[in-house]
């Protein structure tokens, strides 16, 4: 029974040591000036920015840039060696050079289906003549009727051998130019292929990144550089979809460089893109520098803050004693639900439930 005495008071003594080692924290309600921001992560991004893409197998034989050069429109940056659209190039010239020949007058088989054609209009007309006299012998009764008949159907025969021959000659013509009008159409498109070997800016700019070095081996769509506006970069930011309902156009975002992590730049929203990244489950926007940028380097990462809300004497309360379910501790009331408004990274607005004269409590332990 002695020991059960002892063991009570040493229980009792406990539990009043772990009340008493509960810290509280109070504050009220107070007015302040509060900003709601969207974090998002991104990089700079050239103007009109492009990649300069191999459009054929092969190696570099020739690389006419290197990072950081201007370039014009047209310029002649780089030739792969594709002996595979030269040749092509080649045999469709000289196909073509046959086809035009074809349709020549003098084209040899044109010539020979002239000559047939010739050949037979002359013995057509010879046939005509004399089934005419024989048609006279006849009345004259001066050859009988078969000699006459066999006359006619000679002429009738060569006659419609005569007409085969010029619907040949018409035929074989038109075979020719449609083979030559055929070479025509296939000497362009190696020529565009044989072009293809050779890689021009499409529009002017700065190359930022040179990604493949002279005698590589590269595939049709490998990007060999990185070209832009040299003048002008924006933040490509990425979004997460929790985020994007508060996100609108022209709003203010605060960016920083990463390479510049004292120093905050402005902004604005420029663009919203249409297309969700699975990959990521984020959307991306652009935002346009309203400061000056003295760093313009593509791809450099950076941190931005998009403001989504701002309001002035706004009645808060500090972020920590905001507890899940718009839910606070308020003295001598218990947990009461109130309303919110802006939520910012400290500070959250209070629309309804309490008031500056609530006294809210934390527990800390």
């Amino acid at each position: 029974m002695k020991k059960i005495k002892y063991i009570i008071p040493f229980i009792s003594g406990l539990l009043l040591f772990n009340s008493c080692g509960k810290n509280t924290e109070t504050v009220k309600p107070e007015r302040k000036n509060i900003t709601e921001t969207v974090f998002a992560s991104g990089v700079l991004v050239p103007e009109n920015q492009y990649n300069l893409t191999a459009q054929s197998d092969g190696y570099l034989i020739n690389l006419n840039f290197e990072e950081g050069d201007i370039v014009k429109t047209g310029d002649l940056l780089a030739v792969i060696d594709n002996k595979t659209y030269d040749i092509n190039s080649q045999s469709a010239d000289l196909l073509l050079k046959i086809a035009q020949a074809n349709t020549s007058p003098n084209a040899p088989a044109l010539k020979q289906v002239e000559a047939n054609m010739n050949a037979a209009e002359i013995k057509m007309n010879q046939d005509k003549q004399q089934a005419e006299r024989y048609k006279k012998l006849y009345e004259s009764n001066s050859v009988s009727k078969l000699e006459y008949e066999n006359m006619q159907l000679a002429y009738e025969n060569s006659k419609a051998n005569f007409i085969s021959l010029q619907e040949n000659y018409r035929l074989q013509k038109q075979i020719a130019e449609q083979q030559l009008i055929s070479q025509q159409s296939q000497s362009g498109i190696n020529k565009v292929l044989q072009g293809n070997n050779e890689l021009r800016a499409v529009v002017g700019g700065k190359v930022f990144t040179k990604m493949k070095e002279l005698g590589d081996y590269v595939r049709k769509g490998e990007i060999i550089a990185l070209i832009g506006n040299p003048s002008n970069l924006y933040a490509e930011l990425s979004i997460d979809e929790s985020s994007m309902s508060k996100i609108e156009l022209n709003q203010n975002v605060i960016i920083q460089l990463n390479t510049h992590k004292n120093q905050n730049f402005n902004a604005k929203l420029t663009e919203i893109y249409p297309a969700f990244d699975k990959q990521t489950q984020s959307f991306y926007c652009r935002a346009d520098f309203t400061d000056s940028l003295n760093f313009l380097i593509s791809g450099t990462q950076l941190q931005a803050n998009i403001i989504v809300g701002e309001k002035e004497n706004a009645l808060v309360i500090p972020r920590k004693f905001l507890n899940y379910g718009n839910t606070v501790n308020v003295k001598g009331e218990g947990i009461v639900s109130i309303e919110t408004g802006i939520i910012s990274t400290e500070w959250v607005e209070v629309i309804s439930g309490i008031d500056e004269n609530s006294s809210l409590v934390l527990e800390k332990k």
